[in-house]
């Protein structure tokens, strides 16, 4: 076996049947659910738990965290909206209008992506806006969370179901 057939082997463009494909999915998830704001979880949790100087730690990297976010977006939001859009246009044509399931299969990864910047925008205003205390905060990193595992759990779901139906017409042969 050449090195060619080796990393062809190893390196599928046939997303959906790729084992590389379902672990990256995987570990987006699980890491945008644990990782919230750019805060990890368990920070949250022990500044519930111990509060102190626990919670004045997690208000600050909130503030901080939510400050880039924001200033990012209402700096160059026009721009990154642009790339977006036209990012996600040119999947969609090279998926669906020229048939690449490696296109296709970004896309599935895309897409949601995009739905979680939104939530977290959503999110970083609305603490900005008065939310970025106490329980307030912790109300709003929990129901930012519990979307967040919303979005992943419906992601994979559309993903899973797309992946066998893409895997079933290749094994039909059409």
């Amino acid at each position: 076996m050449t090195l060619y057939a080796t990393l062809v082997e190893l390196i599928d463009l046939r997303s959906f049947s790729n084992l590389w494909y379902w672990i990256a999915l995987a570990v987006i998830w699980s890491s945008a659910s644990h990782w919230v704001l750019g805060v990890p979880y368990d920070m949250v949790q022990r500044a519930k738990r111990e509060g102190g100087p626990a919670l004045a730690d997690l208000e600050t990297m909130v503030r901080i965290n939510t400050a880039r976010m924001l200033y990012f977006s209402r700096n160059q939001g026009p721009w990154l909206v642009g790339i977006v859009c036209f990012l996600i246009t040119s999947l969609a044509l090279a998926g669906f209008a020229y048939h690449s399931e490696f296109a296709r299969a970004v896309l599935f990864l895309f897409i949601p992506l995009c739905t979680l910047g939104y939530l977290s925008l959503r999110s970083a205003i609305k603490i900005e806006a008065g939310e970025g205390q106490g329980e307030a905060l912790f109300r709003r990193l929990f129901w930012h969370r519990t979307s967040v595992q919303v979005l992943g759990m419906v992601s994979i779901f559309v993903t899973a179901l797309y992946g066998m139906y893409v895997n079933l017409q290749f094994l039909s042969g059409h």
